[in-house]
Formats: structure tokens, C-alpha cells, sequence
């Protein structure tokens, strides 16, 4: 099994952060099963961004793919203010 990879931005570790419990583990997992199995609701956005979209419940993780099991968090945002 190959290591994978996710470097955190420090605006989406606060992000996270200050969501609760249940929501930021889901999160999580919802990120590891994205690199594990590419299984997940992830969408490439318009230009001009450059980003990657990954949708868990509510909340919307922006994301560059750094390769096959790598990936940078921008940030976690939930959906009302995810696209302002």
C-alpha cells in the first residue's frame, strides 16, 4: 500500500477545527476514502479555479491534486459560504 499524502493549509486546519466533532471526523474519513479509493462527490471547478471540490453532507472541501495519493487542502467551508 503506497503512503499517501494531504498537506493542510493553515486556514483549513482552523476550518476543521471549528466544526464539530462528528462533522470534521466525517470529514476526514470522507478525504481518506478519496485517497484510498478515489471514491467520494468530487467535482473539478470552473475556471478560473484551479481546484478540486470534494462535497461531504453540508460542507465542501477545496482541494489541489498533487498526484495519484497526494492532495493540498485549501480549504473546509460550509456550503452556504462555499462559493462567495
Amino acid at each position: 500500500m503506497s503512503k499517501k499524502i494531504v498537506t493542510w493549509s493553515p486556514n483549513a486546519q482552523a476550518q476543521v477545527a471549528a466544526v464539530d466533532r462528528e462533522t470534521a471526523l466525517g470529514i476526514l474519513h470522507a478525504i481518506d476514502d478519496y485517497l484510498t479509493s478515489g471514491v467520494g462527490d468530487v467535482k473539478k471547478l470552473r475556471p478560473p479555479r484551479q481546484d478540486l471540490r470534494l462535497r461531504v453532507g453540508d460542507y465542501r472541501v477545496f482541494f489541489l491534486s498533487q498526484g495519484p495519493r497526494a492532495i493540498e487542502i485549501l480549504a473546509v467551508k460550509h456550503r452556504r459560504e462555499a462559493y462567495r
